[in-house]
Parts: C-alpha cells; sequence; structure tokens
C-alpha cells in the first residue's frame, strides 16, 4: 500500500522579498518621471525651438508675407493686401460683397452687418435655392447695373454679386474691373487708358500659372488711383513759365 506525501506551506515557508511590496509605486515614479520629462522635451522642440525657427526662416526669406502683407502710406498701415476693404461711391472700385457680421451694441446676442470684418470671418451659408440669396442677388445685380451705366443684357460677373466663403476676399475678377473702369475714369476725369493701366498693374496673375484665375486686388488698384490723381492734380497747379 502507497502513501501519498503532501506538502504544506506554513506562513514559515513563504517568503516575501521587500523589494516586491515597493515595486508598485517605484513603477508610477518612473512613469511620472518620464512622462514629465516626455512633456518638457515636447514643449520645448515644439513649442519654443520650432515656431522661433520657422519665425526666423519666414523673416529671412518672406518678410513682407510673414509680417501679413500690410500695405503701408506715408508711414501709415492702411490695409492688408490679404483682406478686402469696404468701397463706396463712384470714384473708387468696388470689392467683392462681404457677409461678415458683428455683434449688435444695441442688442445682446444679436449680429449687424460689418462687411470685411476680420474678426468674424465667415460666409451666409445661405444655399443656392434660399429665397433670401436669391432676393440678394438680384438686388445686387441691379444696383451694379445701374452704378456702371450697363444696359440690361449685359452680363454681371459672378463675383460682383456674390460673397466668398471667408467674407474678406480682397480681389475681384478682371472683367469686373473692366465694367467698373468707366465709371471710375469719369468720377476722377481720368482717361481711360490711364485707369486701365492701373488695372493691368494691379492684375495678379495665375499661381505658378496654372492656379486660379487673374484678379485684381481692389485695395491696391485704389491706392494706385489715389496716387495717380494727385500726380495729375499737382501738374495741374504748376504755373507754367
Amino acid at each position: 500500500m502507497k502513501s501519498s506525501s503532501h506538502t504544506i506551506c506554513t506562513p514559515a515557508t513563504v517568503a516575501v522579498l521587500p523589494s516586491q511590496l515597493d515595486a508598485p509605486a517605484a513603477s508610477w515614479g518612473r512613469l511620472l518621471g518620464s512622462s514629465l520629462r516626455a512633456a518638457i522635451a515636447v514643449m520645448l522642440v515644439a513649442g519654443i525651438a520650432y515656431p522661433l525657427v520657422t519665425t526666423g526662416v519666414a523673416q529671412a526669406l518672406l518678410p513682407q508675407a510673414a509680417n501679413g502683407s500690410l500695405i503701408e502710406r506715408n508711414g501709415q498701415v492702411v490695409g492688408s493686401a490679404l483682406i478686402g476693404q469696404q468701397f463706396t461711391g463712384a470714384r473708387y472700385f468696388h470689392g467683392r460683397p462681404s457677409a461678415t457680421t458683428a455683434p449688435d451694441p444695441h442688442n445682446e446676442g444679436a449680429s449687424i452687418a460689418a462687411p470685411y470684418n476680420a474678426g468674424l470671418s465667415g460666409a451666409s451659408n445661405q444655399g443656392a435655392t434660399h429665397k433670401d440669396l436669391a432676393e440678394t442677388v438680384a438686388q445686387r445685380v441691379a444696383q451694379y447695373r445701374q452704378d456702371n451705366g450697363l444696359v440690361a443684357d449685359v452680363g454681371v460677373p459672378v463675383d460682383a454679386v456674390t460673397a466668398s466663403a471667408s467674407g474678406l476676399d480682397p480681389h475681384i475678377s478682371v472683367a469686373n474691373a473692366l465694367l467698373q473702369l468707366p465709371r471710375v475714369a469719369q468720377a476722377r476725369q481720368l482717361h481711360q487708358a490711364q485707369v486701365q493701366t492701373l488695372v493691368e498693374q494691379a492684375t495678379q496673375q495665375r499661381v505658378l500659372g496654372l492656379l486660379g484665375e487673374p484678379r485684381v486686388n481692389v485695395l491696391q488698384l485704389n491706392l494706385a488711383l489715389d496716387q495717380a490723381q494727385a500726380a495729375v492734380e499737382k501738374m495741374a497747379v504748376v504755373p507754367k513759365e
């Protein structure tokens, strides 16, 4: 008859090392330390070094664009080549309509029209079949024809009566500029050929010869108009010998 043997473990036979009790705490400490080091490294590289390098390269290679493509006249910043402005009156070329808004100072929670508001860029979000949009475009078409002395069968460029997605578009199409040209020349008493030369100088061609369409920067064109007319008026007041 065989007898079976059993091993009985008593508390005295189980050995627990002190290092095993401290293992969880040590693991959390190492994890926290490595996380902090990684966070500091990312902050130094992505938050400080990278912005400083990219800013320095941009300032060295493209300072005008890096500083916002600002336009100055007589030492004063008058705008940016990237953001349109609202021009009215017959003496100036008119930019593309803008649907941007701003908070109504007299009615909390409401908004008012604020063309070319760079602090709240956006479109009207009205679809092509929206009744209000159709009525607004029809009104703009009628006003455009009236302002520029166009007959009813003359086509109106789409950029003259619709807003861009950003509401800040600083350009108009060449066709739009040419239709406004006679009005501006007459209001300023300048030859149309002279104004057309300014339009051509303010026209930007396709990017890399492929992307986009030729377009006219309205702010730069209107500033060139002011300079040209000032030169003509200065010559007119010079006494003849």
